[in-house]
């Protein structure tokens, strides 16, 4: 089984475990992937909706894998119990969304040694809950896959909120500390997305304004980053 990129950088987040749980599983690819180069034991392959499941114990079964692999139909971390798995892939879905995943079954969450984060928008959102939330960032990853970047945060569960600065939401600190290959073209791309932003609001109201200014500081920060 080969994965495109997005999906490859995920892979190579995880640490050697017996059971993994993977969220949003779609066609089933990462956990078959997993399984047959010795990342796990054994996968929860699950998803909210029937299609995908389908779709992924067809893939299973024709990759021989039905009994190291197991499809589960349900939303989030509702589809295990406590301790079921070591750790979690939640992937291609909303910043929101994700942390909406992760609250909603915290209990679970906790019992996790790690979890693999993959927001496709809104990152900042979820980056900023991980921190407020206090849960320990152990690493983080940039690719493009597609033409489109993706943010790959791999945490666990802790209780030590933290102040940073929240040009950190958009931007991670761990990537540009580490100096990341893409980070500059990164920064680059989202001064661009907030300037056209910019350029589109062409009202004078106060709330226009307002918006104007924190954009204006957002790109600023952005700039002393690069």
């Amino acid at each position: 089984m080969k994965l495109n990129e997005r999906l490859t950088k995920i892979a190579l987040m995880i640490s050697k475990c017996d059971a993994i749980l993977d969220v949003g599983t779609d066609h089933g690819y990462l956990p078959i992937y997993l399984v047959q180069n010795n990342f796990c034991k054994y996968a929860i392959a699950s998803d909210i909706n029937i299609g995908p499941v389908n779709k992924a114990k067809l893939n299973i079964k024709l990759q021989g894998l039905s009994d190291k692999i197991e499809c589960r139909l349900g939303a989030g971390l509702s589809t295990i119990h406590n301790g079921e798995t070591q750790c979690a892939v939640i992937a291609g879905m909303g910043g929101n969304l994700i942390r909406d995943i992760i609250e909603e079954n915290i209990d679970i969450f906790k019992s996790f040694d790690y979890a693999i984060l993959n927001p496709v928008q809104n990152p900042e959102v979820l980056r900023e809950y991980i921190y407020k939330r206090g849960f320990e960032i152990i690493d983080e990853d940039l690719c493009i896959d597609e033409s489109k970047y993706y943010e790959i945060i791999k945490v666990k569960y802790g209780n030590k909120p933290r102040e940073i600065d929240d040009i950190y939401y958009e931007v991670s600190k761990i990537l540009i500390d580490k100096k990341h290959e893409l980070i500059k073209k990164y920064i680059e791309m989202k001064i661009d997305k907030y300037n056209k932003i910019y350029n589109t609001i062409t009202d004078t109201s106060i709330n226009s304004l307002d918006r104007k200014k924190e954009l204006t500081d957002k790109i600023n920060k952005l700039k002393e980053l690069t």
